[in-house]
């Protein structure tokens, strides 16, 4: 996407049916700033960019936390119009990967990058999207706290992929796994597309993966070439968005993971553990945080990964067993 044009789009779309001089003087500024905004001769920082959302009365604070599946303890009660709460959020959203290769992502000098990330400057809005894409490969959610990516036309045709890749996975979960498949060097290397190929590398029926290629394939998420199928679209799919839906996946995952543990082979090469204690209730919080950050850093291994030759399942759970929280401080034995 081209940012400029897409902070544009995002901005004209926040003013709606104001006129630019009476929305710029709701921002107590001088002169016509959302002309030169919407023209491209100036951009807002992060921090006045969701000033403008506050303006015209967009819930940042719910819609931020929806965004990231809870509000961390760090911008819980943050003031949006402060620039170090953008640096908060980018801080946040980078988790574990590296300034060198957030600076790569974002096709920007890695000083610039820790800066912003330091909150020592602040990003102009088209950087600012380019940092949540870098760090979060989910700018299109990230844009719909605001406005509905559908009605912006440089985004318009990227969230109907993204759409129609959810709607695959709400209805049909072993397709993104086809996907991964599809991805995998040994099949890019046969000579042409084998029924049944993909069925016994995943251990599914070639009904399944039939059903599969052809939901993937009207979506336009996979096309045909040179007697096999290719990956015609692929973006980070988050399922917060259908909260229901993305229980029903996840209770898919987990009961996958529950079919395959009997079939562990000796040299326990696949992983499955539990740990069942107790802890304070501050404890509580550090281990909610380190579960988070152990997700944000697998992803940016499987981000960096350069040669797809595994399709991996990883199933984590952090889970309350008592009704009201954890509230011990004595530990037990952990069971592997």
């Amino acid at each position: 996407m081209n940012y400029d044009v897409l902070a544009k789009e995002l901005i004209r779309a926040l003013r709606g049916s104001r006129s630019q001089v009476a929305l710029s003087r709701r921002m107590k500024c001088r002169s016509n700033v959302l002309y030169s905004w919407e023209s491209g001769r100036r951009w807002p920082t992060a921090a006045t960019f969701f000033t403008l959302a506050q303006a015209v009365r967009v819930p940042l604070a719910q819609g931020v936390s929806e965004f990231l599946g809870g509000m961390p303890p760090g911008l819980t009660g943050s003031d949006w119009r402060d620039p170090q709460t953008a640096a908060l959020l980018l801080e946040h959203l980078r988790g574990g990967t590296t300034i060198v290769e957030l600076a790569r992502r974002v096709g920007t000098h890695r000083v610039s990058v820790s800066r912003w990330l330091k909150g020592a400057a602040e990003p102009r809005l088209p950087d600012f999207l380019r940092m949540i894409e870098g760090t979060s490969l989910r700018l299109l959610d990230f844009i719909a706290i605001f406005t509905s990516p559908a009605h912006l036309p440089e985004a318009s045709s990227s969230w109907q992929v993204l759409e129609a890749q959810r709607r695959v996975a709400y209805e049909l979960p072993w397709s993104h796994a086809v996907l991964r498949v599809l991805e995998l060097q040994q099949y890019r290397e046969l000579p042409r597309h084998m029924p049944g190929w993909i069925a016994a590398r995943l251990g599914v029926s070639l009904e399944e993966e039939e059903r599969c290629l052809a939901a993937l394939s009207e979506s336009k998420l996979i096309r045909r070439r040179r007697e096999r199928w290719v990956v015609e679209n692929t973006l980070a799919v988050d399922t917060r968005r259908n909260p229901d839906a993305g229980r029903l996946l996840k209770s898919h995952w987990a009961s996958v993971g529950n079919a395959r543990l009997p079939l562990l082979e000796p040299s326990g090469e696949d992983l499955f553990s539990y740990n069942l204690f107790t802890i304070s209730e501050r404890e509580w919080e550090s281990f909610r945080q380190l579960h988070i950050a152990y997700y944000q850093e697998l992803r940016r291994l499987v981000d960096a990964s350069k040669r797809a030759e595994r399709v991996v399942l990883v199933n984590l759970q952090l889970l309350r067993l008592d009704a009201e929280g954890a509230a011990g401080a004595t530990r037990s034995e952990a069971e592997l």
